[in-house]
């Protein structure tokens, strides 16, 4: 089913006596409002887009017309948030400005509604959550899937840590070699992936400046948190390359990375997380982290086992003391491998960015 998501496209297309089985988005089709009256429509999907009386009386015999339901949020975004979407009206200068933001109203909502347990609030975050999905598989497109690699780990993991440095220096250089950088899209280790992506094509100097900037709010909780990335990102600003982030309402007290220039924003966690490992079939690496990293790391590995998305893609844990003495997670993955009690994994364990990158390169070809 073709789909359209700007009045340009749905106007040039329309040139015709009868339209059927497309699907319009999101549009305020009384801008073309003659243009849809001259047109017969047939089994078109018609998702929360403005019309007027006459244009619905004229749409609803032979049509699916889905309208806009009372929530503070799109629920049929036609494209994936960005740090001007989700944090409209935020000012670094007063940080305390986030309360308006859309990410910030729509997590009060969110929380709310956990109580309500109302119909249409559930309805109305599914519907959104399923166009999340469905702007997402389009924006992927666009990149060799084998070069779709996301890095995993702690959001505790601190500005000032070594870690930080380190995964942000592997992303950036990942990211210049033509992967597609992904992450959940929050702090700590997530955002070091997005940092060092945007980053990307600057020097290693200039990117140890902009973690200075990070450096004076450490940790997420910090209320200069938000304001040190936007301060950060107007002294480095329009980056060469992309990120993809993918963070969820779920845990919405952490606040989502501007860092990433793509953000694909979730109401449910299982959703997010599911998707998040399926569409990284280049790879998936893990940093230190704790319970939700533990959780990707088993989720990742039935994926591979099963080969549930075609084929299995690279396992690799970075920081041998971590996997194998803090937390003795590999050791385990590696004996049920090497046993047969476990198929198809692709396992790597590494201290050094560049025996990480060199495993991706014999897989990614």
């Amino acid at each position: 089913m073709q789909q359209f998501n700007t009045l340009s496209g749905l106007a040039e297309y329309i040139q015709r006596d009868v339209v059927e089985e497309i699907a319009v988005q999101s549009l305020d089709l009384r801008e073309i409002e003659q243009e849809i009256l001259a047109t017969r429509f047939s089994k078109s999907l018609f998702l929360g887009c403005t019309l007027s009386d006459n244009l619905l009386h004229h749409l609803l015999p032979d049509n699916f017309v889905f309208p806009v339901l009372d929530v503070p949020f799109n629920s049929y975004p036609s494209s994936l948030y960005n740090k001007y979407s989700l944090y409209n009206d935020f000012d670094p200068s007063r940080p305390e400005t986030y309360l308006r933001t859309l990410d910030h109203v729509v997590y009060e909502y969110y929380q709310q509604s956990l109580e309500r347990l109302s119909i249409k609030d559930t309805l109305a975050q599914r519907l959104h959550d399923h166009s999340i999905t469905d702007s997402l598989h389009d924006y992927i497109k666009r990149y060799d899937e084998k070069k779709l690699v996301a890095i995993m780990g702690g959001h505790r993991v601190k500005r000032t840590d070594e870690m930080y440095l380190q995964v942000a220096r592997l992303s950036k250089m990942l990211t210049e070699e033509g992967y597609l950088m992904l992450s959940g899209g929050g702090p700590g280790a997530m955002e070091a992936t997005h940092a060092g992506a945007w980053m990307a094509g600057r020097t290693d100097e200039e990117m140890l400046e902009a973690i200075e900037i990070l450096k004076e709010a450490p940790v997420y909780s910090h209320p200069k948190w938000l304001a040190t990335a936007f301060d950060m990102m107007d002294r480095f600003p329009d980056p060469e390359f992309e990120s993809l982030g993918i963070p969820t309402w779920h845990y919405g007290h952490e606040l989502p990375t501007p860092l990433a220039t793509h953000i694909a924003k979730y109401f449910e966690n299982s959703v997010r997380e599911e998707g998040l490992l399926a569409i990284a079939k280049g790879g998936v690496i893990f940093t230190p982290g704790s319970a939700g990293t533990m959780q990707e790391v088993f989720q990742d590995l039935a994926q591979n086992h099963y080969e549930s998305y075609g084929y299995a893609s690279p396992m690799i844990f970075l920081d041998i003391e971590f996997w194998t003495k803090q937390r003795p997670i590999f050791p385990i993955i590696q004996q049920m491998s090497d046993q047969g009690d476990l198929m198809n994994l692709n396992l790597g364990l590494y201290d050094q960015n560049e025996e990480v990158r060199e495993h991706l390169r014999k897989f990614s070809g």
